[in-house]
């Protein structure tokens, strides 16, 4: 018996139909002789400037605004305008301007063609106009009635407070020291961030009304479960600033101490001398520092037993020794810095070991320490290190001695500037284990809502990583505040040019769009079609057209070089600030990777005349030319000269 036949239904997923035998390339459905089915699409991307940057500055949207392609808002400088979109993600430019690595500079595009583009220097320039100009943050329309405690006045610290000050919530900032400011005031020498500067800018912050309790040590003066009963959210920013000593033989005797103690008695104005022999253990930026101070402080005449350094670096002692020691001749001292990597592989800014060679100090890579020689009266004479070498493997450091090559190097003052360490006297139950506290991607701190951490407590890093740190927990406390949940936080993590911002500045209607902005060309939010990766996508240098930019010399700040003999007792600034016309220039440099700069290419190159300005009414950057999709042949040309990757070619139907 037959089986009643089934309804056949078409298939609508198959490429060829029924009795199709030749097999057609799709390339072919796309391209036909000298036109295509695309169309473009203009595409904004993120730098990798800007995603190099721990702090996630928008660099690219202030560079644009100080060569002038990005104008500011009527009757504002665009010095105040670049200034203040540098500021929406670090509001201390002028220091970050001076000390940071510039991690940015390393990422930069431009490397491709020349030589990076000066971004510190930028930045420098405008921390320094904006507290020549009296610039002031604006204080917030409405506060939220919610209060937030800030452990800690470093960087993640006061970044973390400037920014839940300039969303309304009451903020208290809390910190052991006699001053803010944390490793940039106790860490690093004042040669290299001057007071006056770091004063101003810390004052900027707290003058949004920001409260402060200093010399009050959580977990001691004050138990952590007090604060979260005050308060309704609270931030950690212990930072690292215990030292870690040498894990060698003899690494207790009293002349060896570590990189923070031994600054922090520089910058706290107790030690003035330091032995004849000096012998620094590190290789990174801290290191370096230590190298530094210790050839400009150099030795006196005649030390008596209670003048020697490590009575001043002990914690509260030695200021009558080293005030006396003032009245004697100081004369050069003998500084080695040993690192395990080779001098061209160590983590110290190229600079400052550049800087510190200049000055006489004596650099030796490729050494590990063995063991601390001591005399009879238990005080270190020689550091003993071998040969060796080192790498990174998995992310831990690797170490090979080279057999038989041990040496000793005499010294009366051996400094260790190994690492950092978090100390959590008071704070046990916050250690993980790992001496640092475990957080989430919103640096939530585990097992605690309300409670985000950031800083070194997280991980001991760069200034800016603190400040990237306390912007991201700002934000995550301040959802937790309003009782929202935790959004995801975007692959590409960093703030970016904003065009609804535009429009507001230019007075242009907005539509409402409450998803990313991805496909308007029928839209009045851009006149394009525009699709807003910057969350998920870096643009590279293979996406540019590099062609189009000529080599043009960088515009490096005037740096003052010492020698030996001039840098003892010498702690005057090094770095002199760029003048507005070598900003400007240095500006210009910028490619500005994945964002329209104006440069007309796809206008003029268009043979069909489909890409066309848009009327200066209408125009602001992100709105600079348009596409009149009805001319387009899709010939890909725009796309081929577009300098800065903006424009790509999508599927047009």
């Amino acid at each position: 018996m037959s089986q009643p036949t089934a309804q056949i239904q078409p298939l609508t997923f198959r490429r060829f139909r029924d009795g199709d035998h030749e097999i057609r390339r799709w390339q072919e459905q796309i391209f036909d002789a000298d036109h295509s089915h695309k169309c473009p699409t203009y595409i904004q991307s993120t730098p990798p400037c800007q995603s190099s940057c721990p702090s996630g500055e928008d660099i690219r949207g202030y560079l644009n605004i100080v060569r002038g392609i990005e104008k500011p808002p009527a009757g504002m400088k665009w010095q105040e305008y670049a200034w203040r979109r540098l500021t929406e993600a670090n509001p201390l430019p002028a220091v970050m301007g001076r000390v940071c690595p510039a991690p940015c500079e390393s990422g930069c595009n431009r490397n491709q063609v020349d030589d990076f583009v000066g971004i510190n220097s930028v930045e420098h320039f405008l921390g320094e106009w904006a507290n020549a100009n009296g610039l002031a943050f604006p204080a917030p329309e409405t506060q939220s009635g919610r209060t937030v405690a800030v452990i800690g006045g470093g960087p993640a610290g006061l970044s973390a407070a400037y920014q839940l000050a300039r969303k309304g919530h009451a903020v208290t900032i809390f910190d052991e020291r006699p001053e803010l400011g944390g490793m940039m005031r106790y860490g690093i020498p004042g040669f290299r961030t001057p007071r006056a500067v770091l004063d101003a800018e810390i004052q900027r912050i707290l003058d949004l009304g920001i409260g402060v309790r200093c010399g009050t040590r959580i977990g001691t003066d004050i138990t952590l479960e007090q604060i979260e009963a005050e308060f309704d959210a609270v931030f950690l920013g212990l930072g690292a600033q215990s030292g870690r000593a040498l894990a060698v033989e003899g690494g207790q005797a009293p002349n060896v101490v570590t990189a923070t103690a031994f600054l922090k008695a520089f910058n706290d104005g107790r030690l003035q001398h330091v032995g004849a022999r000096v012998v620094v253990v590190g290789g990174g930026d801290t290191s370096v520092d230590v190298a530094t101070v210790a050839r400009r402080l150099g030795q006196i005449d005649q030390a008596h037993e209670s003048d020697r350094p490590e009575n001043a670096i002990a914690a509260g002692s030695g200021f009558a020794a080293h005030d006396a020691a003032l009245l004697s001749r100081r004369r050069g001292a003998e500084v080695t810095l040993t690192s395990v990597f080779a001098i061209d592989k160590m983590q110290a800014s190229k600079h400052e070991v550049e800087h510190a060679l200049a000055e006489g100090i004596a650099i030796r890579g490729g050494l590990a320490p063995v063991a601390v020689r001591r005399g009879a009266d238990g005080r270190a004479t020689a550091l003993r290190v071998i040969r060796c070498e080192a790498k990174i493997v998995g992310g831990k450091l690797d170490i090979k001695p080279i057999a038989g090559s041990e040496e000793d190097i005499e010294a009366d003052l051996i400094v260790s500037a190994i690492g950092q360490a978090v100390d959590f006297t008071g704070l046990e139950v916050l250690d993980n284990g790992k001496g640092a506290v475990s957080a989430d991607r919103n640096y939530q701190v585990a097992g605690r809502p309300g409670m985000f951490c950031g800083g070194d407590v997280i991980r001991p890093h760069l200034l800016t990583t603190a400040i990237g740190h306390g912007a991201i927990a700002a934000e995550g406390i301040d959802r937790h505040l309003r009782g929202e949940p935790q959004e995801k936080r975007p692959k590409v993590d960093v703030h970016r040019f904003d065009l609804m911002r535009k429009m507001v500045e230019k007075g242009l209607p907005l539509t409402a769009i409450d998803e990313p902005l991805r496909g308007t060309d029928r839209s009045s939010g851009a006149v394009h079609n525009f699709d807003d990766r910057s969350d998920r996508h870096v643009i590279s240098h293979r996406e540019l057209f590099l062609g189009h930019f000529p080599h043009v010399p960088r515009n490096p700040r005037q740096v003052l070089m010492l020698d030996g003999a001039q840098a003892l007792n010498n702690f005057e600034e090094r770095l002199v600030p760029l003048l507005e016309a070598q900003a400007q220039a240095e500006s210009r440099r910028c490619m500005s990777c994945g964002l329209c700069f104006e440069c007309d290419n796809c206008v003029v190159y268009c043979p069909q005349k489909a890409v066309f300005k848009v009327k200066k009414s209408q125009a602001t950057t992100g709105r600079y030319v348009d596409t009149d999709y009805a001319r387009c042949i899709g010939c890909h040309i725009c796309k081929d000269v577009c300098p800065t990757g903006y424009i790509q070619m999508g599927l047009g139907e």
